[in-house]
């Protein structure tokens, strides 16, 4: 079982994490504190998930919250887009780092209902 610091996946949602920080420090007071603070617990439930579904034999559960969690992000980020917070270019960027998270995520589920594949 690989450290779960060293998986992928994990990378993929720190990173997410670490660019959603720079994303909220610009964001204005009223969102700043609101649905920032909601985007980077949201995101801290992911990599959370991903520990736990590394550690444990049933990980399906986990993963799925997971991908939960991240659907989550998803829509606060189109709200940020919606409310004139983010530009379309950073929309973009930021979708493409949650759709590299969710693939993995959906991989490592795929594998885990069907371990024979």
């Amino acid at each position: 079982m690989a450290h779960y610091n060293e998986l992928p996946v994990y990378k993929a949602a720190y990173d997410l994490l670490l660019h959603l920080f720079q994303l909220t420090h610009n964001l204005s007071r009223e969102y700043k504190f609101t649905l920032g603070e909601k985007l980077k617990n949201t995101i801290t439930d992911v990599l959370t998930n991903i520990y736990r579904a590394n550690r444990v034999h049933q990980k399906a559960d986990f993963i799925a919250q997971a991908r939960e969690h991240l659907e989550v992000v998803r829509l606060y980020i189109r709200i940020l887009k919606d409310t004139k917070q983010t530009g379309l270019r950073q929309h973009v960027f930021m979708n493409q780092k949650i759709e590299n998270v969710s693939r993995q995520l959906a991989g490592w589920h795929k594998t885990m209902k069907n371990p024979d594949a």
